[in-house]
């Protein structure tokens, strides 16, 4: 089969052939049909957040056909459509059983992020159960983005807290953040996007927002304020997670708000215990997305509720050009795929 190596971090992917793999008693042969890409990629090339061993086959929003079972498989056959949830938890641990799977200190990798070669190849061999049915109208290019980007944008929002009413501050209108404000504008929640390209206008409008913002730092905050009749937002989504873009979300706070960092970066965020105190404001972290936030965001998207992120699509022989496009920056999101 073909496959994208990443042999040397910073360097480019190479395609090569590589042996097909067979499936093992319960385990599936999944036909790479789409696979999204994103900033986590860029952090693996860069060397930030997960260090896998080289060489390492990339991926982990995929969305394929099933080529071939194992034993012991009775839940899927050859033919069906399946999106994969790329985090291989224990199922034993206090947060297994607690449905907060994704903090699963004993994971035994991540599909395409470390330890299990992901989707940037025609083939990917997983434990059946990292499987979800694709629904019927559903594209393998939709299921693949809800396999990281829509399931982490699910998280994120219940993290958040919003409710009917509420002005939220979405910081970051890729990938995430687009699903971001397409459920909170169905949730009748007045979104203030903000994105630090100001050509994102017109596409976070188009996902929902209310008020598109292309400000920084303190103008942000005092932006925010101008929109919410001098109060601040109830809540604010950072996708981005730059120092200033923490710092800016933080201010633009009304008291009794909260802030969600879905976005990191290694940038350190300087947060006021006396702000934080005084005006009971809260932050809180939220890492991808659950086994039913996966599940739950292909039904959205079956149901009508959602609209494709999908912006550009490339072919596995083009990854390094695809990987360039989203590091210069775009609205929406990439996806590989296999036809």
């Amino acid at each position: 089969m073909k496959a994208a190596l990443l042999h040397k971090l910073g360097g480019p992917l190479a395609i090569e052939e590589r042996p097909q793999p067979q499936p093992a008693a319960g385990e599936v042969l999944l036909k790479t049909r789409a696979c999204g890409i994103d900033g986590t990629d860029l952090k693996l090339l860069d060397g930030f957040g997960y260090a896998p061993e080289l060489p390492f086959v990339m991926g982990h929003e995929v969305a394929g056909q099933v080529a071939a079972v194992g034993a012991g498989v009775n839940e899927f056959a050859p033919g069906d459509r399946a999106a994969v949830y790329n985090f291989l938890t224990c199922g034993a641990c206090p947060y297994c059983r607690t449905f907060r799977e994704q903090l699963c200190p004993q994971m035994g990798g991540i599909v395409g992020v470390l330890d299990v070669a992901g989707g940037y190849a025609e083939y990917v061999c997983l434990p059946a159960q990292q499987l979800i049915a694709l629904p019927d109208g559903v594209s393998y290019r939709d299921g693949a983005t809800c396999c990281d980007a829509g399931m982490t944008a699910i998280h994120a929002v219940e993290r958040s807290g919003a409710r009917l009413g509420d002005r939220v501050m979405v910081i970051g209108i890729g990938g995430v953040g687009s699903i971001v404000t397409q459920l909170l504008a169905a949730a009748g929640v007045k979104v203030l996007a903000v994105d630090s390209d100001a050509a994102k206008e017109d596409w976070a409008l188009s996902m929902g927002a209310a008020v598109f913002l292309n400000e920084a730092g303190d103008d942000l905050a005092a932006r925010a304020q101008c929109v919410s009749e001098g109060i601040g937002v109830d809540r604010v989504i950072d996708v981005v997670g730059l120092a200033g873009t923490m710092s800016a979300g933080f201010a633009s706070l009304r008291r009794g708000g909260r802030m969600v960092v879905v976005g990191y970066t290694p940038e350190p965020f300087p947060l006021s215990g006396k702000e934080l105190a005084q005006n009971e404001k809260e932050v809180v972290g939220s890492r991808a997305g659950r086994r039913d936030d996966l599940r739950r965001c292909l039904e959205l998207y079956a149901g009508g509720t959602l609209r494709s992120i999908v912006r550009q699509t490339y072919a596995l022989d083009a990854v390094n050009e695809a990987l360039a496009h989203l590091r210069a920056g775009l609205r929406g999101r990439i996806v590989l795929t296999f036809d």
